[in-house]
């Protein structure tokens, strides 16, 4: 299994050449741009931005966990986070604050009625973090999303269209625990994607099939779309077992595996408790501790992204 996936992984990132647009266009604020509607749009307009994917197909990896501290973490750094909320279980959006039962429209809206996203999104208790939330409406999108023409872009246009009103540094998509509609649609809109991978033999097994869809989507949809990076999640400290599988996901994956671990902490399962991010709920726990430290690694890795604009429409 460890093999087929070395050679998947392979073939999704022999690609990854930076093209001499990013290397070479200043760094301009795209919201900046979208501010002098009489002055001609630039064809070309880089920025210093990162859209991740946070998604497993597997459930119970600490994937809602990583988005919101990730999240959170990032913006007590000073950079100015958006959450997009692609889960019907709303887990992300009731885990900073948000009543999804008692919000006018969601994700769901912009995916299927053509809302724009920026009238969706909404402010945390965290200062420069904003959420676009879900609900269990988001159940229904799959089905929809089948007959809409340009199904699999419909999140990646919104995107663009969000980018030209408000200027984020960091955009999270948290995913569903499944590979659908609404999940490519993110891989879509994307330009990386951050995997949790419990440290457990089960969390392995769908990596193959994880991985063959980032492939696809690749050659297909999104040629820009590379692995940010693994995160071991659940890291349990007592056990051998854990330390094995820790260095066998080290030994394949080899430098796509983040430094840092997650390690198994019970103020990590409180937290969602009180509606908090693990910093504002304990600042001196282990949780705290590992997310920050991804956060810095996560901010090396930060790459240059290219918006195409032509004539003032999103490319």
């Amino acid at each position: 299994m460890f093999d087929e996936l070395k050679k998947i992984i392979k073939r999704i990132n022999g690609s990854e050449n930076p093209s001499a647009a990013s290397k070479q266009a200043p760094i301009r604020s795209i919201a900046s741009v979208a501010a002098q509607p009489s002055e001609q749009f630039p064809k070309f307009v880089t920025v210093s931005r990162q859209i991740v994917a946070v998604t497993n197909q597997k459930g119970g990896c600490a994937k809602t966990t990583t988005a919101i501290n990730l999240a959170a973490c990032l913006a007590e750094k000073g950079y100015k986070v958006l959450l997009v909320d692609l889960d019907p279980q709303a887990h992300a959006s009731l885990g900073l604050g948000i009543d999804k039962d008692n919000i006018d429209r969601t994700v769901y809206d912009v995916l299927i009625n053509n809302v724009e996203l920026n009238e969706i999104i909404l402010r945390t208790q965290v200062e420069r973090l904003d959420i676009a939330p879900s609900n269990s409406l988001l159940s229904g999108a799959q089905l929809e999303l089948a007959s809409i023409l340009g199904r699999e872009s419909v999140l990646r246009i919104a995107i663009r269209k969000l980018l030209l009103r408000k200027d984020y540094d960091f955009i999270f998509f948290d995913c569903n625990p499944s590979l659908n509609l609404v999940t490519i649609n993110a891989l879509v809109a994307a330009e990386a994607i951050l995997i949790p991978l419990q440290t457990h033999y089960y969390s392995l097994e769908g990596m193959k099939e994880l991985f063959s869809t980032i492939e696809i989507v690749r050659e297909r949809l999104n040629p820009d779309l590379h692995i940010l990076g693994i995160l071991a999640t659940l890291y349990d400290t007592r056990t051998k077992i854990s330390a094995k599988m820790l260095e066998q996901i080290r030994d394949y994956f080899k430098d796509k595996v983040f430094n840092t671990v997650i390690r198994n902490n019970v103020k990590l399962c409180e937290a969602p408790i009180y509606k908090k991010p693990i910093h504002i709920y304990d600042r001196n726990c282990a949780g705290t501790q590992d997310y920050f430290s991804l956060t810095e690694e996560i901010v090396a890795k930060t790459q240059r992204c290219e918006v195409r604009i032509e004539s003032g429409k999103i490319a």
